[in-house]
């Protein structure tokens, strides 16, 4: 199973955008599967919020786990990051159209209209798969480019 298999199949099975990107990540990360599902457990719909989609905020976290810097002194770690992070926004934001969650749906998830108007039209069921693959497509590129 491709990670973007294992990906779709967590989200699928009812975990948030977020936790499906991370764990599928979780080997690569130095994470068991139950810590990625519990660190990406806030961040689906935007952090309920309508913000960064789930499936972007996962691939960051992912990308900061491999990238990210972790002692003040190594700038060149920081720059990484900042790059990738970046690449990720703005990868993200030409497959969907943005990364703001609320926008790429078409409603406001923080309200409960916003929440009954994408179960009535499934978009959770519909839309929501395609920006993970998005999401990871983009970070499988990224990582790629980094090797």
């Amino acid at each position: 199973m491709t990670r973007k298999e294992k990906a779709l199949e967590y989200f699928r099975r009812g975990f948030h955008c977020s936790q499906a990107v991370l764990a599928s990540y979780a080997d690569l990360c130095g994470l068991t599967e139950k810590q990625a599902l519990k660190l990406g457990a806030c961040f689906g719909s935007g952090m309920r919020k309508g913000e960064v989609c789930g499936a972007c905020s996962g691939a960051l976290m992912v990308l900061g786990s491999l990238y990210g810097q972790y002692d003040l002194s190594d700038t060149a770690s920081r720059q990484t990051a900042n790059e990738v992070n970046d690449l990720m926004m703005q990868g993200f934001a030409a497959a969907c159209g943005s990364c703001l969650c609320s926008r790429i749906l078409g409603c406001d998830p923080s309200t409960a209209e916003g929440i009954k108007y994408a179960r009535e039209n499934n978009l959770f069921k519909e839309r929501c798969p395609q920006f993970v693959e998005n999401a990871m497509d983009v970070l499988a590129e990224i990582i790629r480019g980094r090797q």
